[in-house]
């Protein structure tokens, strides 16, 4: 069994004055997501065997964050195939990790990290797979399971989504802005 958990990075600030979109940071908004989306992730007992994550300021941002809310640093691997990618670059780089790893976390952007999540499960849970089809907002993330041994295995249609959480799902003022 292979654990695959997709996270967008939070919102980034678009009044930022910086000259390069590589370097936008998390606006407050973001931030509180990121810590949001953190505790979520220790509550529901989450781990990870492995980390991949684009080196974009708000990427790095995000997960020093989501870790905060964790509750320990979360340490990526960062990968710069990861910035802005399609999801064929996404799914190749997963298709190389190694077997060991059971549950992978990859962090980055949209609209490959939807676009992926779509592809890959087949299923959803609980209507899961509805809810993902609708928005794929920042600081969300996807849990998607396979039944194979090897990453290389990793296929269109081939998981099921078991968990789709959306910050405005954990805090209402997260939700969108009226």
């Amino acid at each position: 069994m292979k654990v695959l958990t997709l996270l967008r990075h939070a919102k980034s600030g678009w009044d930022d004055p910086v000259s390069r979109d590589f370097d936008r940071s998390l606006n407050k908004r973001g931030r509180k997501a990121a810590r949001v989306v953190g505790r979520a992730m220790r509550e529901q007992g989450l781990a990870f065997d492995a980390i991949i994550a684009s080196p974009a300021v708000r990427v790095v941002e995000t997960l020093r964050d989501v870790g905060d809310g964790y509750g320990h640093a979360l340490e990526p691997e960062q990968d710069q195939a990861l910035y802005l990618a399609s999801p064929a670059v996404l799914l190749e780089r997963i298709h190389h990790v190694d077997d060991a790893v059971e549950r992978l976390l990859v962090v980055g952007h949209n609209p490959g990290l939807e676009q992926l999540t779509l592809l890959l499960a087949g299923r959803g849970e609980g209507g899961l797979r509805r809810e993902a089809e609708l928005k794929y907002p920042t600081a969300t993330l996807a849990e998607i399971r396979f039944d194979v041994d090897r990453w290389a295995d990793v296929a269109a249609a081939g998981g099921t989504l078991t968990r789709f959480i959306r910050p405005r799902d954990l805090d209402p003022e997260l939700g969108p802005e009226a």
